[in-house]
């Protein structure tokens, strides 16, 4: 018998319309190759919005996310301030923590650095690929803030840079595949 992730069992066993936020989620976006280095970012603020509440909180509340983030534009969010900061402390729409709105904010200016030396945030994440959950933690806490090892794990797999997302008895595994995930393709070639 073909295997299953346990996220894929729960969507895959809820029945119809139980949870469309998740059903969506799962059958778009997680484990499917990310291009934008915005939507790379937007999935990271995310990861990071998730600590300590339910996945299901956060993707009820992503519009919301993408709206008081201006679109998770890292060039707008670098630049937010003092009245930024206070609107999404006031935004009852999205997740209310100074811990995670500065790593927002902070991590935003960490890869606009990163973007002059590699040229983007994807091509960031491509230079250190591949490597093991452990090695990617490391990099990432040498690198942003709010990032432990759940987080780290959850965005590198959702954007397909590490494997699990899908197994390959779920329906969705070759569609995710489709995208070329960089977990099953060889080490990108390095252009530095």
């Amino acid at each position: 018998m073909k295997t299953l992730t346990k996220y894929c069992q729960y969507v895959l066993y809820l029945g119809s319309g139980q949870d469309p936020e998740n059903k969506f989620y799962h059958d778009n976006e997680y484990g499917f190759t990310i291009e934008s280095d915005d939507e790379l970012f937007g999935r990271l603020i995310l990861e990071i919005n998730q600590a300590g509440l339910s996945w299901t909180t956060i993707l009820k509340k992503k519009d919301n996310f993408r709206k008081a983030y201006k679109n998770f534009s890292i060039q707008k969010i670098a630049k937010f301030g003092p009245k930024d900061f206070d609107r999404l402390m006031n935004d009852a729409g999205i997740i209310r923590n100074r811990l995670k709105i500065n790593a927002a904010i902070h991590n935003a200016n960490v890869i606009l650095t990163l973007k002059k030396e590699f040229g983007s945030f994807k091509d960031w994440l491509d230079h250190h690929h591949p490597k093991s959950k452990e090695e990617w933690v490391k990099i990432f806490k040498k690198t942003f803030i709010f990032v432990g090892g759940e987080i780290v794990n959850e965005f590198l797999m959702s954007s397909g840079y590490l494997e699990g997302a899908h197994g390959p008895g779920c329906p969705i595994y070759k569609k995710a595949l489709k995208s070329k995930p960089a977990w099953n393709s060889k080490k990108i070639t390095k252009s530095k």
